[in-house]
């Protein structure tokens, strides 16, 4: 079960001036034994789980940017700051002044046991810029030198950044807008399990706006069957909300020829419906 709350990130984010629904999104490729997944919309604390479920020992939260933590100037307070705010203990790494300018990397980097990065990313604040990456315990300061200079001087993403960090690290997440991801994993399994969980927090907006006015439900994800389906068949896909009632929710599917971009529409067909039915808490794929 995944708690989706009624300010998720499908129900926050939308599309254009008219404010159309914002569609789920999804896309995976693979080279050299990398994963990239790219998706949407999702919010870094709805994803917490699934990345410690595969990650090293500890985080490096490479990259932050939010609105929720400001200083008198309204910059975005230091990661070790926000830590602090928070009470999450973490390792500062400052990175010094070459990395002025650059995207991607902010003035310092903090380490933060793996166990502990749901309590930073706890779901009462968002950041609009998020990029993390895990790391074993025992990084100390000059591998973290190395690793920020390799994701300061990543260009692409055509080129998988675990590519190349050599086989220390398994996870590197980007967060974009509360809304947009960037996922890279050599965990096979993970992209199956993003995908699931994209379309429970989609079905689980549907059903917190025909709710009693509670802040959350709980809703099932569909099993691996079901995804491992939807990727065999093609790997970019887009959704929309179909039907939604109290005992069922159904998301439309189309494949695409290539991964989603903002100014596509939804297709006039559709390849795929998946439907919650709520009373059982079971999925199905028509």
């Amino acid at each position: 079960m995944v708690e989706v709350k009624c300010d998720g990130a499908f129900s926050v984010n939308s599309v254009g001036l008219e404010g159309r629904p914002f569609p789920l999104s999804f896309s995976v490729g693979e080279a050299e034994g990398v994963f990239s997944v790219t998706g949407g919309a999702a919010q870094a604390a709805e994803l917490t789980d699934l990345l410690v479920a595969v990650a090293n020992d500890a985080v490096a939260v490479v990259s932050l940017e939010s609105n929720s933590f400001l200083t008198e100037d309204w910059q975005t307070l230091r990661p070790s700051l926000i830590a602090a705010e928070l009470g999450v203990p973490c390792g500062i790494h400052p990175l010094g002044s070459w990395v002025s300018g650059t995207h991607g990397l902010g003035e310092e980097l903090i380490v933060v046991d793996r166990d502990r990065l749901s309590d930073l990313l706890d779901g009462t604040w968002t950041p609009y810029e998020l990029a993390l990456i895990d790391v074993p315990a025992d990084t100390g300061p000059e591998q973290l030198d190395e690793l920020a200079l390799t994701i300061g001087t990543s260009t692409s993403h055509d080129e998988p950044l675990l590519g190349r960090l050599g086989g220390s690290s398994r996870i590197w997440f980007s967060g974009h807008d509360d809304c947009y991801l960037w996922l890279e994993t050599r965990d096979p399994s993970l992209p199956g399990a993003v995908l699931a969980r994209l379309l429970a927090l989609l079905a689980g907006s549907a059903l917190t706006e025909r709710g009693d006015g509670a802040d959350s439900v709980d809703v099932p994800e569909p099993g691996g069957w079901l995804t491992e389906r939807l990727i065999s068949a093609s790997p970019h896909w887009m959704g929309a909300l179909g039907t939604v009632t109290e005992e069922l929710v159904t998301i439309e599917l189309a494949a695409l020829p290539e991964r989603w971009r903002l100014d596509v529409a939804f297709p006039a067909r559709r390849d795929v419906t998946v439907t919650l039915d709520v009373r059982h808490g079971t999925w199905r794929c028509d």
